[in-house]
């Protein structure tokens, strides 16, 4: 029957799409399933960057595979993948220390990086100021992605070129377990049987096992972006991330000199309170994408944060990227904010139902870059293959 498939993955997101991605290159009969139109959450809703150079050791690991597997689907069917590098700028004694100790790890792991002087920092990132950096750190590797566009055309290529089989409006209220599959009912009475279900819903914690998420130690991660008009005559190569990352990216938790950096800085700055990080990437359009904050809820009081754009945190995201780099303008064409769950003791969240539902969300600010490496690991440990 045209309703039965190895593989029924909820959740039309970086995460689940990937997972699908493996299942298929296993051999597997899947299909993808997608409550909206087409898929709305956090994987939309960011920058772009995939950056393994930002993560700890073990999901480094699959941060360098998701590179990989990027770089070999561009190579077959246009994502929109650029390969222009990721460069961290130190503004300061102690954050040009801990890029120096990050390129000593990434040395050790076999990761390619460049220090980089002032001078070739400046020369190489038009409208950087001269006031604000000290050295740089480049990693040649990583690539940046157009987060509206790319989900998209992932999805084609599977549909058309691997055989996924995909339905969007198809809002998941139920799996029950039979006798050997699992039932996948829509809350338009379509169903699917499938031998294995993997949701992966992103911040949706309402529609399928809310008193499961109600009780886990998940949060949900508010945050706010910013896009200027298209610059002219300007190019800003890469992922841009700043002295703000250097000291909240978890790459750099494991350097020697973390501990005691963080321990000195001030605890009640507007950057703490918002949980304020100052990145910048250039869109193919010529406009730059620039933030982010993060204001935090637990999974049952998300409404807590909201549903506008707080415009302090904005401006102040603003005055201060206007202290790093001079773009021709910084007139605002759009603002938004994403959402995404991660959770608070643990990478990401796991859980099996009834040994054939497996649950795999709150994977947290990692998706873009992770996904694509950690779920080929976890759709073959799903299927023992």
């Amino acid at each position: 029957m045209d309703n039965k498939y190895d593989a029924v993955i909820v959740g039309g997101g970086i995460l689940g799409t990937f997972h699908a991605f493996h299942a298929l290159e296993l051999g597997l009969k899947v299909c993808l399933v997608e409550k909206n139109a087409y898929p709305q959450g956090a994987t939309t809703q960011n920058f772009g960057q995939v950056v393994p150079s930002g993560m700890n050791s073990k999901w480094q690991k699959f941060g360098r595979r998701s590179l990989q597997i990027y770089q070999d689907i561009q190579s077959k069917f246009d994502i929109s993948v650029r390969q222009n590098g990721t460069v961290y700028l130190a503004s300061n004694e102690e954050e040009e220390r801990l890029l120096v100790e990050l390129r000593a790890i990434n040395n050790n792991n076999d990761y390619e990086s460049k220090m980089l002087t002032k001078s070739e920092c400046l020369e190489r990132y038009p409208g950087l100021r001269r006031t604000y950096v000290t050295a740089g750190l480049f990693f040649p590797q990583e690539v940046t992605v157009e987060p509206s566009t790319m989900i998209h055309r992932l999805q084609e290529y599977l549909v058309q070129e691997k055989g996924l089989a995909m339905k969007t409006n198809f809002t998941v209220v139920s799996c029950e377990r039979k006798a050997s599959y699992v039932e996948v009912l829509s809350a338009g009475g379509e169903v699917l049987q499938a031998s294995k279900v993997i949701i992966c819903n992103g911040s949706d914690f309402k529609t399928l096992y809310p008193e499961l998420f109600a009780t886990s130690d998940l949060e949900i991660s508010k945050l706010q972006m910013m896009q200027t008009k298209p610059q002219e005559n300007y190019a800003l190569k890469g992922s841009i991330l700043t002295g703000w990352s250097i000291r909240r990216y978890e790459a750099f938790h494991e350097c020697p000199s973390y501990s005691k950096i963080k321990r000195n800085e001030p605890q009640d700055s507007l950057e703490k309170k918002w949980g304020v990080h100052i990145l910048f990437k250039q869109a193919v359009d010529g406009s730059v994408i620039l933030g982010d904050s993060h204001q935090y809820a637990d999974v049952d009081r998300m409404e807590d944060l909201g549903y506008d754009l707080d415009m302090d945190i904005d401006n102040f995201m603003v005055k201060e990227a206007k202290k790093i780099i001079k773009l021709p303008t910084y007139e605002i064409q759009r603002r938004w904010y994403g959402m995404y769950s991660q959770c608070k003791s643990s990478d990401l969240f796991k859980k099996t139902i009834d040994e054939h539902i497996h649950i795999v969300t709150g994977i947290g600010g990692k998706g873009m870059t992770g996904s694509a490496g950690f779920s080929k690991k976890n759709i073959a440990t799903i299927f023992n293959r």
